[in-house]
């Protein structure tokens, strides 16, 4: 009787509803939580599977040129693509190597292998050649011998030390950066945060992507050549420009630009790289995302 006059009859009730009301979101998050890590394990399943299936094709490709071969040379130990966890293992791998003052040999070789690279490669720095523009790591046994080609390259060097002289930034994602895709007819951009995110999977903070009406190929009738060329340079240059405002005012430590390989001269980027992104301006990005961050591993 007193509650009832009171008004705490009404409150309990209220918060008895409360309550129930708050188990069963409690409930949903945790099936939604539990949804996730499924995808999540069946992705890196996926990605494992991909990766060893790809790793049998390089396999096979390299012994394809071994048989092909005429001329006898030195021959990779073994090729393959790292991405995801395994390219987090591998950096990871590289930044414990430790060895005696200057027993370990760091080199970025954009192309012609220099002096202290071919002396060190000795018979197989051919193939040193053969994978550049790459980063090598040597020990001065042998025991490490491998190149990889990064995706946001330092300027080129080479250095003895007692370990690899390995920056994280060239190989994987770091920080906050931005990744652009272009297109003469499509711009996509994304903003990822290493720092969130799955994994080795950085979180993407920020979209932004669009179309332009660039004529494709020239018909019959109407426009002559010449007047469909000069119309259509001028409508990617519109579009060029456009694309240029939108990385203008991103806010990033690091730039990234891919695309056609025509269009990225265009660019004030970190990198460049030329990638095929088909599809529309967010699936087109993802796809490239992933190409980009895809380091080619040569065993030398």
């Amino acid at each position: 009787m007193l509650d009832r006059l009171l008004g705490r009859a009404a409150l309990k009730e209220r918060i008895e509803e409360l309550a129930e009301e708050k188990e069963s979101l409690e409930a949903q998050l945790d099936a939604e939580s539990e949804r996730r890590s499924e995808a999540v394990r069946d992705r890196q399943a996926a990605e494992q599977r991909v990766n060893e299936l790809e790793d049998r094709v390089t396999e096979l490709e390299d012994r394809v040129e071994r048989l092909r071969g005429e001329d006898g040379g030195p021959e990779f130990r073994g090729r393959r693509d790292l991405r995801g966890e395994r390219r987090e293992r591998v950096v990871s791998l590289l930044e414990s190597v430790e060895s005696t003052e200057e027993g370990v040999l760091t080199a970025y070789v954009p192309d012609d292998p220099p002096g202290a690279v071919r002396e060190a490669f000795g018979d197989r720095a051919p193939l040193v050649e053969r994978a550049a523009p790459c980063l090598v790591v040597r020990d001065r046994e042998g025991l490490l011998s491998a190149a990889l080609r990064p995706p946001n390259p330092p300027e080129a060097f080479a250095a003895w030390d007692a370990t690899a002289r390995i920056e994280r930034e060239w190989l994987a994602p770091t920080g906050r950066y931005a990744l652009a895709v272009v297109r003469a007819d499509l711009f996509a951009l994304g903003v990822y945060d290493a720092a969130s995110g799955d994994g080795p999977r950085p979180e993407r903070v920020h979209f932004e992507g669009f179309t332009s009406d660039v004529k494709g190929k020239h018909s019959k009738g109407g426009f002559s050549q010449s007047r469909f060329e000069r119309r259509r340079d001028s409508q990617i240059d519109e579009h060029l420009q456009r694309c240029q405002r939108a990385l203008a005012g991103v806010e990033a430590e690091r730039v990234f630009v891919v695309g056609e390989g025509t269009l990225l001269d265009e660019f004030d980027a970190d990198a460049t790289a030329a990638v095929d992104a088909t599809g529309k301006p967010e699936p087109a990005l993802e796809d490239a995302h992933d190409t980009f961050w895809t380091v080619p591993l040569s065993l030398l």
